[in-house]
């Protein structure tokens, strides 16, 4: 047989198994979007940094320690060449012990802000290690809900006003 009919037999039978697996999905018309909403952004970068505050507080809890991996570039000062090494960032606590209390208090911050959950109260007050995480873990969800995106949209107009200067 010949080397172009052994092709389109190939292309035939391939096209038969093609068009019978793209007839099983659904098929729809779909743009993706170019940006995140701004909102939906905030929102996504704050459930993120809580998420690293209770891993933080799982390790501390478990007697490890906690570091963030970052992808930094580097360029060689002989060759001029950058390259891509992988650092440890270390995390902060965003929680501390109350001197009044001695009960650990919890702070939401969106970049270096403290954001207020209400008039004048900027802390959740938890008794332990357990209730810390399960704080964090329903602030994290209130986030990603969107209770709190006017606090956070206060201390981003905060955050952003530093960088005008």
């Amino acid at each position: 047989m010949a080397l172009g009919k052994k092709l389109s037999l190939h292309l035939l039978i391939y096209g038969e198994i093609m068009s019978s697996i793209l007839n099983s999905f659904k098929l729809v018309n779909a743009k993706r979007p170019n940006a995140l909403d701004p909102i939906q952004f905030r929102r996504q970068k704050l459930s993120e940094k809580i998420g690293h505050q209770i891993a933080l507080a799982i390790a501390l809890k478990n007697g490890e320690t906690y570091a963030v991996k970052r992808q930094r570039n580097v360029r060689d000062e002989a060759s001029g060449l950058s390259t891509t090494v992988e650092v440890s960032k270390k995390v902060k606590q965003w929680w501390f012990v109350n001197n009044d209390t001695k009960k650990v208090a919890v702070q939401l911050r969106y970049g270096s802000r403290v954001i207020d959950f209400a008039k004048g109260k900027n802390a959740i007050e938890v008794n332990d290690g357990d209730e810390l995480i399960q704080a964090l873990t329903k602030l994290r969800d209130a986030v990603l809900g969107g209770e709190l995106d006017a606090q956070i949209e206060i201390a981003s107009e905060a955050v952003r006003t530093r960088f005008k200067k």
